[in-house]
């Protein structure tokens, strides 16, 4: 039987000590509060008192009573269609653009391409895309002064208002167009010396070497910005509120506002759990699935 010795003992306690920050906060500030939310979701809770156990009620109320619910989650699924591929077709299309050149001004670009993802969730910007695409916003000005049209109430206009949050995601593509042009690098140049010799051009290069090539790292972003899609939350907080008519309610911010706003925490610890297996399943789906466009160069070696 293995025994440790005490030097072995005490490397490993001081191998604790040291880690045991990361673990504590793991378990009072993750593990803990999921816990906790999932008995809360059985719970009638409003913060102010104590939580009163009233079984599946919660659940029942929000599939068979509450047309919010089934309104946010109509909203959410609208724009995780829409923006999330549209966010990684224009990240994809600006890393290739980028990659197709090493001058020094290019790393200028790149940096300068990825500012609107580090504010793009924060109140500042959305704040400034509300007055862009308000009454009297710049959008508006140019469609009246410039192109001779009428203004468009793009903000409260349910046709339009998830537009502008959707385009908005687009405008926020600079992390995922990293991680393309960090895969095209990866790309052997010696692929695209073979299939000039034999008189490929650009576009069965694209489909035949880049894409194939880059798939485990478009797999990656599709999975990543899937999830961000369904938590998405600033943007129509600060922007639309979920207005008009709930078209911008997006999940996470009605589970704030029920559980924030109304004090119904109970309801609202429900309703992220489902938020939870909705997407666990897409992600599961995305994974199985994965198998069938998904290149790995290992496995083929196989």
């Amino acid at each position: 039987m293995f025994r440790l010795t005490k030097k072995k003992k005490h490397d490993l306690l001081a191998g604790y000590f040291f880690v045991s920050p990361w673990i504590l906060g793991f378990l009072i500030f993750i593990i803990f509060p999921i816990l906790a939310s999932l008995f809360l979701s059985f719970t009638k809770y409003d913060i102010l008192s104590s939580p009163k156990f009233i079984g599946l009620e919660n659940w029942k109320r929000m599939f068979l009573e509450d047309r919010r619910f089934l309104n946010a989650t109509k909203a959410t699924l609208k724009y995780v269609i829409f923006a999330v591929p549209a966010r990684l077709l224009f990240a994809f299309i600006v890393a290739l653009i980028l990659n197709l050149s090493e001058h020094k001004i290019i790393r200028l670009y790149r940096a300068i391409y990825y500012v609107p993802s580090l504010v793009g969730g924060s109140v500042a910007v959305a704040v400034m895309w509300r007055q862009i695409f308000g009454l009297d916003g710049l959008v508006n000005f140019i469609m009246e002064k410039i192109l001779g049209m009428s203004r468009i109430i793009w903000l409260g206009d349910p046709k339009t208002a998830i537009w502008t949050l959707i385009l908005l995601a687009m405008w926020q593509f600079g992390s995922p167009m990293l991680i393309f042009l960090a895969g095209l690098k990866q790309i052997p140049e010696s692929l695209y010396e073979a299939a000039s010799i034999d008189g490929a051009t650009f576009w069965p290069q694209l489909f035949k070497i880049t894409i194939p090539m880059l798939s485990p790292v478009i797999f990656f972003n599709l999975v990543m910005q899937t999830i961000g899609g369904f938590m998405v939350f600033t943007q129509a907080y600060i922007i639309t509120g979920g207005a008009p008519l709930d078209t911008t309610l997006f999940y996470a911010l009605y589970i704030y506002q029920k559980g924030f706003r109304d004090y119904d925490m109970g309801y609202a610890s429900a309703m992220a759990w489902f938020l939870l297996v909705i997407i666990a399943i897409i992600t599961f789906i995305l994974f199985k699935t994965s198998g069938r466009w998904v290149y790995y160069e290992a496995e083929r070696g196989r």
